[in-house]
């Protein structure tokens, strides 16, 4: 028996990249798949979100979280945590990250609704920081 659609959605993406697919009220829940923009020789960047956290649980494949420790000039000191799937990973707001994922991974994400690049500033990694990252990488199942 199919479930009427007004009592229940369902969802899913497989396509490259980053895609919100459920808002509601004040949250979104989006898939982040693989993309070309997310190899270890293509970070050159880290975001932070100023009104938010960021949950992610990395539901297939391989996936190394970058975490960022500094001001708004600079990033300080750079850490590496490798997401075991299933377990839930909440960088708290104002904390700068990005991510390295495997072609076959699969990361889930829970922000704000509102979260955008207006209120998501970005700050540029030095050569030092991207050797750093690439380093760390080594490995990760790409």
């Amino acid at each position: 028996m199919n479930i009427p659609k007004n009592l229940l959605e369902i969802k899913e993406y497989v396509e490259e990249g980053y895609k919100p697919v459920v808002d509601y009220g004040a949250w979104r829940v989006a898939i982040l798949n693989f993309i070309d923009e997310l190899l270890p020789e293509n970070i050159d960047f880290m975001s932070k979100h100023d009104e938010t956290d960021e949950v992610f649980v990395l539901l297939k494949g391989n996936c190394l979280l970058f975490i960022g420790e500094g001001n708004e000039m600079e990033i300080t000191k750079l850490y590496a945590q490798n997401m075991v799937p299933y377990k839930i990973y909440n960088v708290k707001r104002g904390v700068w990250h990005n991510h390295v994922l495997s072609r076959d991974a699969m990361v889930l994400i829970v922000e704000n609704q509102d979260t955008t690049e207006s209120n998501s500033p970005i700050i540029k990694l030095t050569k030092k920081q991207k050797e750093q990252i690439i380093d760390l990488t080594t490995g990760l199942g790409r």
